[in-house]
């Protein structure tokens, strides 16, 4: 085991400290309560946060197994599990068996999960849209492009964090 502290990282660029406020405030803007239950009665849904953000990922890669549905939410598997049954109580989701491994399972949408996955989407959509009206398609495209490519290295970085982590912590 090492004693070295670990390395400082380099100070952050105003560029990376201007784009983590723009962050930090799409962030808040998006995540209020009142937005979420503003979205969910324009989209006809009942459901929180969690459950929103889980259907929102199974329909974009399903299935999944419940594990990895977690490490893509940066979530505790526990509670994926908690509300994987929600869902499939409220008959949004079901498990069916993984081709892979007969002993796992992977969560997919049923039909009434993919029409409110649709729908949430539309409205959160359709608020975006007013929003970004003046902006020129090109401007859109480049926009999106970022933000995934963001995403894509922030969850990498992610995972190369979690397999830094001493083992029992």
């Amino acid at each position: 085991m090492s004693t070295e502290p670990p390395p400082v990282p380099p100070a952050a660029s105003p560029e990376v400290i201007d784009i983590e406020r723009a962050l930090t405030r799409i962030t808040y803007l998006s995540t209020r309560a009142r937005q979420h239950d503003r979205l969910m009665s324009l989209a006809g849904v009942p459901l929180d946060r969690a459950a929103v953000a889980l259907l929102r990922q199974v329909a974009d890669s399903e299935p999944l197994r419940p594990g990895e549905l977690a490490q893509r939410l940066g979530v505790e598997a526990s509670h994926v599990t908690r509300t994987v049954q929600q869902l499939q109580k409220s008959g949004y989701v079901r498990r069916v068996p993984d081709p892979d491994d007969g002993r796992a399972q992977r969560i997919r949408l049923t039909d009434a999960g993919r029409a409110a996955v649709d729908r949430v989407r539309e409205a959160g959509a359709r608020g975006m849209q007013l929003a970004l009206a003046e902006w020129s398609p090109e401007d859109l495209r480049q926009l999106a492009t970022l933000f995934h490519r963001m995403v894509d290295d922030f969850l990498s970085h992610a995972v190369e964090d979690d397999s830094e982590q001493p083992a029992g912590t």
